[in-house]
């Protein structure tokens, strides 16, 4: 928007950079260009802004394809005035001498009429297509469609303006359409995650029935060994049984022998006494009795006299009272049968 200051009947003008100003007096072109400052009486000028900028206008509309269903178009025309003085010549761009304002909305028609080449060409493309091949192809074909017929558009080129981009936003079905078309995806989504959900519970229990084999093997070989180990166990013990039973009959065989041979020895020397005493005198072998009685009288407490006994003792007394005779002894007891003596 140009700047206007007053001073008395004059005023003075200063545009932005980004403006082309055209002023007119007596309906003959003065003055053209951008950015330009002047004096000016109002009475007798006129004065058209046009932007020599890029301008935005933004668009939505609603197509119909070739199956009936709606489809909206959204998106964005990027334009600037490449001819400004051709577009001021087409479109009012005048703008108020005391404020410096617009005095109409030439941007708005502008757009209007970008709008509607926009739409009609959207139009013409979505109407050949189902809504499964627009939605499938994207909004790029349509975009490029819509650029190409606005540049080669003879209207625009003669108003000199000039489209810089077309951008489409989106393109996209009712809600309805929307809703119906999402649901064999949203099934198929469905159905994937329930696979996935299945494949992880079957997984899960893949490996908990791995967990419980292993569990199972391992309670299987624990129990395997600990009968080895029991076996082992009892094969020790009839083992140390065996050894112990052969210890005991080697050591009783080597008793045994040992006895047989002492037993042997004390045989044959038995045999050998006897046989010395089976020859000597019976005197004699009284003798030895009676040494070896007396050899043993610290050690007797009682002594039984049997009538035999007193017999023998006669007969050895009386040889040797024939030898040397000397007064008997008085006995210290009688008793029937016997004589007792306590020693």
């Amino acid at each position: 928007m140009a700047e206007i200051t007053w001073f008395f009947a004059y005023r003075h003008l200063r545009s932005e950079a980004s403006s082309h100003v055209i002023t007119f007096r007596r309906g003959q072109r003065v003055r053209s260009g951008r950015g330009l400052a002047f004096w000016f009486r109002p009475d007798r000028t006129s004065i058209a802004e046009v932007p020599a900028d890029d301008r935005d206008t933004d668009f939505v509309f609603q197509a119909r394809s070739r199956d009936y269903q709606v489809v909206t178009v959204q998106g964005t025309i990027t334009w600037r005035a490449a001819e400004p003085e051709a577009l001021a010549s087409r479109v009012d761009f005048t703008i108020d001498l005391r404020t410096g304002r617009l005095r109409t909305d030439p941007l708005d028609r502008i757009a209007s009429l970008l709008i509607g080449l926009a739409q009609y060409q959207a139009a013409r493309y979505v109407e050949h297509r189902p809504v499964h091949d627009l939605l499938a192809e994207g909004a790029a074909p349509l975009q490029d469609g819509i650029a190409a017929s606005l540049a080669a558009d003879p209207r625009l080129r003669e108003m000199g303006l000039s489209v810089v981009t077309v951008r489409i936003a989106g393109l996209s079905p009712s809600a309805e359409l929307a809703r119906a078309l999402e649901t064999p995806t949203f099934e198929r989504a469905q159905g994937l995650a329930d696979e996935a959900a299945f494949a992880r519970r079957a997984q899960a229990v893949e490996k908990e029935r791995a967990i419980a084999e292993n569990e199972l093997s391992t309670k299987v070989e624990l129990a395997r060994r600990q009968a080895a180990l029991i076996a082992q166990e009892d094969e020790n013990a009839r083992r140390q049984a065996e050894g112990r039973a052969e210890a005991g009959r080697i050591a009783s065989e080597a008793e045994a022998s040992r006895i047989r041979v002492v037993e042997a020895a004390r045989n044959a020397a038995e045999g050998e006494r006897l046989a010395l005493l089976r020859d000597t005198d019976p005197a004699v072998l009284q003798s030895l009795v009676l040494r070896a009685f007396a050899e043993k009288l610290t050690k007797i407490e009682t002594l039984n006299i049997t009538p035999d006994l007193t017999a023998a003792l006669n007969g050895v007394l009386r040889g040797r009272d024939a030898a040397n005779p000397a007064p008997p002894a008085a006995p210290r007891g009688n008793a029937p049968g016997g004589v007792t003596t306590g020693l």
